[in-house]
């Protein structure tokens, strides 16, 4: 599921939720005539642009990202998907997260080619990496799976969130996730931000992806920019020396997850500043980075936020992210707020469904020859212990048929007298 939720006139994030849980547990399989009608007005505005005068899907300059929008697709069509969306019945998101829960690795491997599970080189634990600029709210989104996964509304959070998310503040150290934390069925790696300062630090984010991508991540590791000045350099490695611990495991990515703040989209589509400008191209920039990347599989993407957003605004960053990254909207880009209501946590399923799924559909083979060396050796091994069994059989055959014979006691045979010798005696 892409994460959408009903249309409703731009009101409070409350009446919002209110609205989605009771359409939602509703019996009816379907939309009655007033929602149509509230569906179908929303359409019409957004397609006419009456409701932001500011956002015209014709005016929006795509050409801040070197990208020529070669065709449009009409906001009507995920206000229609977010509404079919909604139909899915309680006990279907039930059993949607029982599949996560009891996921087990490998569990969704395509048998192609011939191919099978003992083919591919399956890791103990299916690791997914969140990366995204500064701002983007990959920590909450850590501590919002975590709590609907272990279906704790009172859980503390696990990952340390920032206040003022827009400074550099926030994750300097890997870290790892279990999900949910008594699994260790997969994890979630929580990374330091993405600059979107473009001019100074561009190849430095293009650095750590490729680093985390080719080298594997390692929880506590210390995320370093050359670009850093002295003073942060110092303080961060104080508190790597302080905090003294690192993973004994580097464990390859399986899979990422782009995360971006929703609201910063929306304010760049409405041309609020050069900040907002910056965070858009740093998107495009590094979320079509071939590092990330598995062959054609591009990462999914999630925009949070949305509970700062109306429902129609949340359609406009929905389908401006899928023009501006070439990735479908409606399937691929997952709308996860920061709010408890059923919609939510079907958003969240679906994004985790998805990118196990595709983790499972790229596991890397087992390197060839390797497993002909091992093929070869085990062969050999395997006679060695045939041949080695068969001598030891061989010789205890020989041990048990042979039973010594006692020694037989030859009896000297007494000396022959010869009478002829020792007649003279008579």
């Amino acid at each position: 599921m892409g994460g959408g939720d009903y249309i409703v006139p731009h009101g409070t994030e409350e009446d919002s939720c209110s609205e989605e849980n009771s359409l939602w547990f509703s019996s009816h399989s379907s939309f009655g005539i007033g929602d149509s009608m509230i569906l179908q007005g929303e359409s019409n505005k957004i397609e006419s642009g009456s409701i932001y005068g500011e956002i015209d899907e014709e005016s929006t300059n795509p050409s801040t990202v070197n990208l020529e929008v070669t065709e449009k697709i009409k906001p009507s069509n995920y206000l229609q998907c977010c509404c079919d969306e909604l139909k899915i019945h309680k006990r279907d998101l039930k059993r949607e997260k029982q599949k996560i829960l009891r996921y087990k690795l490998g569990a969704w491997i395509e048998k192609v080619g011939g191919l099978e599970r003992s083919d591919y080189d399956v890791p103990k634990t299916t690791c997914l990496l969140m990366v995204g600029p500064t701002g983007s709210g990959k920590s909450s989104l850590i501590n919002r799976i975590s709590k609907v996964l272990e279906d704790d509304k009172f859980a503390p959070p696990r990952a340390q969130e920032s206040y003022n998310s827009y400074t550099e503040n926030g994750t300097y150290f890997l870290q790892e996730y279990m999900m949910p934390r008594s699994s260790n069925s997969f994890c979630l790696y929580d990374t330091r931000s993405l600059s979107y300062n473009l001019d100074k630090d561009k190849d430095e984010n293009i650095r750590m992806m490729n680093g985390w991508m080719t080298k594997g991540v390692r929880h506590g590791e210390l995320a370093v920019r050359k670009t850093d000045n002295e003073r942060l350099r110092k303080s961060l490695e104080s508190k790597a020396h302080k905090k003294g611990y690192f993973s004994s495991e580097t464990r390859k990515v399986n899979f990422v997850i782009y995360v971006v703040n929703g609201l910063l989209v929306l304010k760049a589509m409405k041309n609020a500043g050069a900040l907002e400008t910056q965070y858009v191209e740093t998107i495009v920039s590094t979320f079509k980075c071939p590092f990330l990347s598995f062959k054609d599989d591009k990462p999914v993407l999630v925009f949070t936020h949305g509970d700062l957003l109306s429902h129609t605004e949340r359609a406009h960053v929905r389908g401006h992210l899928g023009r501006v990254l070439g990735i479908p909207p409606t399937k691929q880009i997952f709308d996860i707020p920061d709010c408890d209501c059923p919609v939510t946590v079907s958003a969240i399923v679906g994004m985790l469904r998805y990118s196990l799924a595709h983790a499972d559909r790229n596991f890397p083979r087992k390197c060839i020859v390797e497993d002909k060396v091992h093929k070869v050796s085990l062969s050999i091994y395997m006679i060695m212990l045939i041949l080695g069994i068969g001598v030891a059989i061989g010789f205890a055959q020989n041990t048990e048929g042979y039973v010594p014979h006692p020694k037989t006691r030859v009896l000297k045979s007494k000396p022959k007298i010869e009478w002829h010798k020792i007649r003279h005696i008579w």
